[in-house]
């Protein structure tokens, strides 16, 4: 697949990384030329110095015999004008990074398509939104909806007091007559790689568990893995970047009791008057007296996305201290992932690594209609919606010959999500959800065509 990305900041380098490494065709651009040198030196890519909304560049780019082309500059307005030359051009599909979500929000009014963009996507609303989620499922410390919630994906940490500590997979089903959830990856505790778990697989103390879920299986999780579901009500949100906004929209609308603190004191008054029923704070939320004085011991959820990464996590370690239930920190940097359950905050989150699962999932081969990778993992979890010349179509589940290292997690048919058992049967018009390591990805891709 050839593909051009416009932007080589993080989410542009993110992406190409990701996709020169499953050997495709990228050409990267960009007009700073420090960027473009560290792309060129760390990965196999073609780099290209100038304006991605230059007719001429595009050109030398070949633009006309490209599949994708994803403008993810800084510039929400040089995106959309690359994306419309691009698409003028020849190329097939294009793909523009905004910031401000009323562009997604009004796409029943606006045809962005008929200007030549074919998608659009916002990290900051991608962001909001896992936060919502994760504060809807607050035991849990990841969370991705298929489907508006008919099936849901849901990670959390063993601890020591979970009753199948130490049985199999099939032991612990067996737990509950009627399953509703699948386990599909496992990582353990001082490893770097991903288990796609089977029948034998045994569950161990401190586990990061990640499982395709039923409505119903979400208060089976909770009995098996001996957690409790925490009632979120009075949230803290550290920061008024355009995340932090885009969340207290979120929240406001849904009637928690919101508490803002901003230190810029012009954006601070902005936001009060845009956010009547949150409560503004003046003032550096990186000062624990301030914190401390803002009640924060009294807070169900501490939300820490100001622009500074270091600042969101010692702000959240401050509330774990203060025994807040849940707390949710914006970090940039990818390497912190590796600490984020031994440093002990809830969860961490990354727009680029959103960003970059909302895009990949253009580049799969197959129907694919939702792709999530997971934090700290190298596993991804697809959907793919089924055809009737998909080679699964009309296959039950034991007769699916599977790559060893990928599994079938959940259905979605007829807008009811499905745990299936081996006797379940696929047919076309169903939508499959699926986890696999890198090594599979090409082979269960196949299955789906």
């Amino acid at each position: 697949m050839k593909i051009l990305i416009a932007g080589a900041g993080e989410v542009g380098y993110h992406l190409a990384k990701f996709l020169s490494v499953e050997s495709q065709n990228i050409t990267l651009i960009d007009v700073d030329e420090d960027r473009l040198h560290y792309a060129d030196k760390h990965l196999d890519i073609k780099t290209m110095k100038g304006d991605s909304t230059s007719i001429s560049l595009l050109k030398d780019a070949q633009v006309d015999q490209t599949d994708l082309t994803i403008a993810v500059t800084a510039s929400e307005t040089t995106n959309l004008t690359t994306c419309f030359i691009a698409k003028q051009l020849g190329c097939e599909k294009t793909i523009a990074r905004i910031s401000n979500p009323e562009f997604i929000d009004s796409d029943a009014e606006i045809d962005f398509k008929k200007m030549g963009v074919d998608e659009l996507i916002s990290p900051e609303k991608l962001a909001a939104n896992e936060i919502k989620l994760l504060l809807a499922q607050s035991a849990f410390n990841d969370t991705f909806e298929f489907e508006d919630g008919k099936l849901n994906l849901v990670g959390l940490c063993l601890n020591e007091d979970a009753p199948f500590i130490g049985k199999t997979v099939e032991e612990a089903a067996s737990i509950f007559p009627e399953v509703h959830y699948n386990p599909v990856a496992i990582k353990r505790k001082g490893t770097q790689y991903s288990i796609i778990p089977k029948s034998e697989t045994q569950y161990k103390i401190e586990d990061q568990v990640y499982f395709i879920t039923s409505k119903e299986g979400v208060e089976e999780l909770y009995k098996m893995t001996g957690t409790v579901a925490e009632e979120i009500k009075n949230v803290m949100i550290l920061g008024g970047s355009k995340v932090g906004q885009k969340t207290a929209t979120d929240l406001c609308s849904m009637k928690f009791n919101v508490k803002i603190i901003e230190k810029n004191e012009k954006k601070a008054d902005d936001l009060a008057d845009r956010f009547p029923n949150a409560l503004l704070v003046k003032g550096d939320g990186s000062n624990v007296e301030l914190l401390k004085e803002e009640s924060l011991e009294a807070m169900d959820a501490f939300i820490a996305v100001t622009g500074n990464s270091e600042t969101n996590i010692m702000s959240c370690l401050v509330a774990k201290s203060k025994n807040v239930k849940k707390t949710i920190a914006l970090v940039e940097n990818m390497d912190y992932f590796h600490l984020s359950q031994s440093i002990g905050i809830d969860t961490l989150i990354n727009k680029k690594l959103i960003a970059a699962n909302e895009i990949f999932r253009y580049v799969r081969k197959g129907e694919v209609v939702a792709l999530t990778r997971l934090n700290n993992l190298d596993a991804e979890i697809l959907e793919f919606a089924v055809t009737s010349n998909s080679a699964v179509s009309n296959e039950y589940l034991r007769d699916i010959n599977l790559p060893k290292f990928s599994i079938i997690g959940g259905v979605i048919r007829a807008e009811e999500g499905i745990i299936p058992g081996s006797d379940f049967k696929i047919l076309a018009g169903d939508k499959v959800i699926v986890c696999c390591l890198p090594s599979a990805i090409r082979k269960t891709e196949k299955l789906f065509l």
